[in-house]
């Protein structure tokens, strides 16, 4: 059975994940058009995303700074292939005072208070942050730097969805300079590795990682690579990409050291993000018709304690064995909630902790206590049992392992499953209508035939795989392929 209100999942995808982000408590549209308001319960599985990714980007010599939310114009113009990637979607502000309106029913712009040179609300960093690294770098000894920021950005999309695709967002975005092409190559490759490392182990989801064609890879660029997941109704989502820019954006600002012989030559740059559409992947893999299934290491609390009780007296016993329980599981570094609130019942209790997919309920009332015994439910698979009291600590501790482990097996399971080889163009039609999922086929490597693949399908090549050189003939031309390519429909 479906949560109530709850469309299933095989009847209106779209819906499904629409409905659950509103009843799962996550977000929510604001009145500005295109933005959102994550709410508590959302920003903490985001915190736990930024958390362990910090300390995983720290653990790589990495270091937090802070650039400015707004980029002067001419700073975009600077990089041709940057501004022709992200001119349509730049929000600009032209203007810095308001005034009352001379009929006094509000305010309006002072025509007066136009800026000398208008401003970007920033897309991406790139432009204002190799201004910035112009002034940093002079010699070798300066680089290679490595920082990250995790802050807002604004691209304006005409058509939003929460998380996958809004105006603003939240994300991280590196920025790095070093001294030669292969440290910069390393780097690109190292924090690509990073990505996938996370979002398997931590987010439970299985991706394939590889490069972008030239038409999907960041504007400015030389080489993007990136990690790509398949959502549950058949569709990839691109959880990450790390960027190699070559000298692109040191040319464009003139960026140059002074090596060991003294020599001045240009700076090698990489940047790579991660943003909050992570929760629309966390969201599309995992749930269910009953609502969102989180993965223990990701979850705001893994564990939920729901008392069942008569009066205070029971409440009063209860709370205590929680209380212990609660105690031992922190001191193993599980995190736990005691849901006591007296305005609901139990069963409205657990319909909440349901939908918002808190891995591991357990239930005491006062004849588990006389049985010295409580009830586990794990939220993945739906199942019940009784554990002894006393044996609960190790019992949640490897449940949770478990449950970890099962939504990625899972998931790389439904993943494995739709990966179909076709080797013309009529099954590469029939399979993206019937199957979906990622196709694997041979592409000739050129951008008219990507193109035309896109227009007539709207598949697109999600990316070209590690470690794939078996030749073959293009899937639609029939030209000499080099390798086999994955396309797919994609958020």
């Amino acid at each position: 059975m479906s949560v109530k209100g709850l469309v299933k999942r095989k009847d209106d995808f779209s819906k499904w994940y629409n409905d659950l982000v509103a009843k799962a408590d996550l977000a929510e549209h604001s009145d500005v058009r295109g933005c959102m308001i994550i709410k508590p319960y959302g920003y903490a599985i985001w915190e736990k995303i930024k958390d362990q990714l910090d300390k995983m980007f720290k653990a790589t010599g990495h270091q937090n700074a802070y650039f400015p939310l707004f980029i002067p114009k001419s700073y975009l113009s600077k990089e041709a292939d940057h501004i022709e990637g992200f001119a349509k979607e730049c929000a600009v502000v032209t203007h810095y005072r308001l005034k009352n309106s001379d009929d006094g029913l509000g305010v309006i712009v002072d025509p007066n208070a136009k800026l000398e040179e208008e401003l970007i609300v920033r897309p991406t960093s790139e432009t204002i942050i190799w201004n910035t690294y112009k002034k940093w770098i002079q010699s070798y000894r300066d680089l290679p730097i490595l920082v990250n920021q995790w802050a807002n950005v604004v691209r304006w999309e005409m058509r939003t969805r929460l998380f996958l695709r809004t105006s603003e967002f939240l994300w991280q975005e590196g920025h790095t300079a070093h001294s030669t092409r292969q440290e910069a190559i390393d780097e690109t490759e190292t924090m690509l590795n990073v990505y996938a490392k996370f979002v398997e182990e931590f987010m439970a989801i299985p991706v394939i990682k590889g490069l972008k064609t030239e038409n999907e890879r960041f504007a400015g660029a030389e080489k993007t690579y990136c990690i790509e997941a398949l959502m549950q109704d058949g569709k990839a989502l691109q959880a990450g990409t790390s960027h190699f820019l070559g000298q692109n954006f040191a040319k464009a600002f003139d960026v140059k050291f002074a090596d060991r012989d003294g020599q001045l030559n240009y700076v090698w740059a990489t940047s790579w993000g991660v943003s909050s559409r992570l929760m629309g992947a966390l969201i599309m893999t995992h749930s269910d018709d009953k609502g969102l299934v989180l993965p223990p290491k990701l979850a705001p609390y893994q564990v939920i304690f729901v008392p069942v009780y008569k009066n205070e007296e029971q409440l009063s016993s209860i709370s205590e064995v929680v209380e212990d329980l609660r105690n031992q599981f922190n001191e193993r570094g599980i995190s736990s909630k005691f849901d006591n609130r007296d305005t609901k019942r139990p069963g409205e209790k657990f319909a909440q902790h349901e939908i918002q997919g808190v891995p591991v309920r357990i239930t005491i009332g006062p004849k588990d206590l006389e049985k010295k015994s409580i009830e586990i439910f794990r939220r993945d698979t739906l199942e019940k049992q009784f554990i002894k009291i006393e044996e609960s600590l190790d019992f949640v501790s490897k449940l949770l392992d478990e449950i970890q482990k099962n939504l990625f097996d899972k998931a790389k399971n439904f993943r494995d499953n739709n990966i179909t080889e076709v080797e013309n163009f009529e099954d590469f039609k029939t399979t993206l209508e019937n199957k979906g999922g990622f196709i694997s086929a041979h592409w000739d490597g050129t951008d008219e035939t990507e193109n035309k693949i896109k227009d007539l399908t709207k598949a697109t090549i999600r990316c070209i795989p590690e470690e794939n050189n078996i030749p073959g003939k293009c899937v639609f031309s029939g030209n000499p392929s080099s390798q086999r390519v994955l396309f797919a429909k994609a958020y």
